[in-house]
């Protein structure tokens, strides 16, 4: 990359390849689970074949992600950047205290690298969900495939440590990865010295965010580009807690450029704030969710692929790509269901004064005053 040029940026909100998904793909793990209702990971499959007809198994491992590969190679992020929800491992105990647990087969790395995903956040409510030999099976399986992550460690250094890529010309992506009791991280997932786990955060406070800052100040340098990664608050709602918004806004003040919020099904609020971006909840991505009703209203099928483009000055530009899940795959959204989300996300940021259009070519973009 030549110094000086922008920089765009492929994010997903949660990228859950376990359970349902693991078992369509080629080298399934045990699909025993120990959930209240459902104990055998197949029925998420069955369940979304219900809804939208017969899936083939096996499926091949760029299955889950269908036509967003196309999309993505069209638009040419030059780093693809996602939160992974699920551990990867064929071992551990089922965590206990938990109701729900996701992993996926080793094996099935391919799912990922069909992705070219470059950069995988970690600091989640699911990261050890099979103890830490889950995570440590994680951390190697990803790493092994070339992938980095961020936001989980065998130790609070390696859990603290940021994701760092090369951008050239002396300029780097630095990026953080932390996890919030509001999203459901257990207090006790937090790695410490002695202890494998999360990059824990027990509060979007103001305290939390000065010794994030201060931590990002140790390593960081002016050129390079700051991206904070945090899983934070409920699964459904559209209403964002005014301590995030403190929260993302300091960050943003301090040089953070973007804030990559996730942990809810659905998308929330985009904000355009000063020369940064604040993605509050960037929703589920790749999933087993397809056959579970409830959330009609949420319209939680649609999903988003978000591009934001940075220079050395801040936010250049914001695309996002409108899909939805069917057979358990990813497709272009239709131009109608586009036009919903493009007017969702533009009544959403009114009050901070971000708003948004569809584009002729299904894009949706920011819209500037």
């Amino acid at each position: 990359m030549v110094p000086g040029d922008e920089v765009t940026l492929f994010l997903s909100g949660d990228v859950m390849t376990g359970r349902g998904v693991d078992q369509i793909l080629p080298r399934p793990g045990s699909p025993r689970l120990r959930e209240q209702v459902v104990t055998d990971a197949r029925r998420y499959v069955e369940l979304a074949e219900a809804v939208s007809g017969p899936i083939s198994r096996p499926v091949p491992p760029g299955w889950p992600w269908g036509d967003a590969l196309r999309l993505l190679d069209g638009l040419g992020p030059d780093v693809r950047i996602i939160n992974l929800e699920t551990a990867v491992t064929g071992r551990g105990e089922f965590a206990p205290g938990k109701a729900i647990h996701y992993r996926m087969h080793p094996d099935n790395l391919a799912c990922l690298t069909a992705a070219r995903v470059d950069v995988c956040a970690l600091a989640n409510n699911h990261v050890l969900d099979f103890g830490p030999g889950g995570l440590a099976d994680t951390l190697d399986a990803l790493t092994r495939a070339g992938i980095t992550p961020a936001g989980a460690g065998r130790d609070e250094v390696e859990a603290w440590r940021p994701a760092r890529i090369d951008l050239g010309g002396g300029r780097r992506l630095l990026f953080w990865s932390v996890g919030t009791p509001s999203s459901g991280v257990p207090p006790h997932w937090a790695a410490t010295a002695r202890r494998a786990g999360v990059a824990y955060l027990p509060e979007a406070s103001e305290e939390c965010a000065a010794a994030l800052t201060a931590r990002i100040d140790r390593e960081a340098r002016p050129a390079d580009l700051v991206v904070v990664s945090v899983h934070w608050g409920s699964n459904w709602g559209y209403d964002v807690p005014a301590e995030q918004v403190r929260f993302a806004h300091r960050l943003v003040e301090a040089g953070v450029r973007l804030v990559h919020g996730h942990s809810s099904h659905h998308p929330r609020l985009i904000e355009a704030y000063r020369d940064g971006l604040i993605l509050y909840g960037a929703g589920d991505l790749v999933d087993d969710y397809e056959g579970i009703g409830g959330r009609e209203s949420y319209r939680p099928w649609l999903r988003l692929l978000h591009l934001p483009t940075f220079d050395r000055g801040g936010l250049v530009r914001l695309r996002l790509v409108p899909v939805r899940i069917r057979r358990m795959r990813l497709e272009p959204a239709t131009p109608a269901e586009a036009r919903w989300l493009a007017d969702l996300l533009d009544r959403l940021g009114g009050p901070s004064r971000t708003g948004f259009r569809l584009d002729e070519d299904g894009l949706i973009t920011l819209r500037r005053p």
